[in-house]
């Protein structure tokens, strides 16, 4: 099958879920970030935010928040991670890129997932771990939350669709390998 050095790097690329403390280097994040800045966009309206956080007490306050809600959910799984002493949305990765986007146009989720694709695959290729964060797009109307949130530069009028988290993988961390199931693709001629 044909092949190339991007082909090679999508194929490569999986979720990080255990990071060491190594930040992600200035000029690194910003690659990552122009790269999702050249995601495609509906209508080339360009409307997602990118709010790229790295401080760790700023990450373990939006964790605490997040966590606030989940311990008011009727959903016992999520009651749990809410009391957790150790829970962690964001996997303790150094990083993290808070994804939003105008929720007017129906289109802002897929802008926003072509713009995560793209962090993914420019971290990859720079040898730095990612994963899909989702508990901020499901927390983010809370009070407490879109407060805080607000305050770190995620436009008012904007809802978060996910968050890129970005670091070094763990040393002896799991990494899964994938396996591609049969029938996920139908050619028609």
């Amino acid at each position: 099958m044909k092949t190339n050095e991007v082909l090679e790097t999508i194929k490569a690329r999986r979720s990080v879920r255990a990071y060491d403390a190594k930040q992600v280097p200035e000029e690194d994040l910003q690659a990552i970030l122009e790269a999702a800045t050249y995601a495609p966009s509906g209508m080339h309206y360009e409307t997602c935010h990118f709010t790229a956080i790295q401080n760790a007490e700023v990450l373990q306050e939006l964790n605490n928040r997040i966590k606030g809600v989940f311990a008011k959910s009727e959903d016992k799984h999520l009651q749990e991670r809410g009391h957790s002493q150790t829970y962690c949305c964001y996997y303790h990765a150094p990083t993290l890129v808070i994804v939003s986007n105008e929720p007017t146009q129906w289109w802002a989720a897929m802008d926003c997932a072509c713009a995560i694709e793209n962090m993914f695959i420019a971290a990859k290729s720079l040898g730095i771990g990612s994963c899909w964060i989702n508990q901020l797009g499901t927390t983010c109307d809370d009070a407490q939350v879109r407060e805080y949130i607000t305050s770190l530069g995620v436009p008012r009028d904007h809802k978060v669709y996910g968050c890129v988290a970005l670091g070094y993988m763990a040393e002896g961390a799991p990494m899964k390998e994938k396996t591609v199931k049969a029938g996920m693709v139908t050619i028609v001629k």
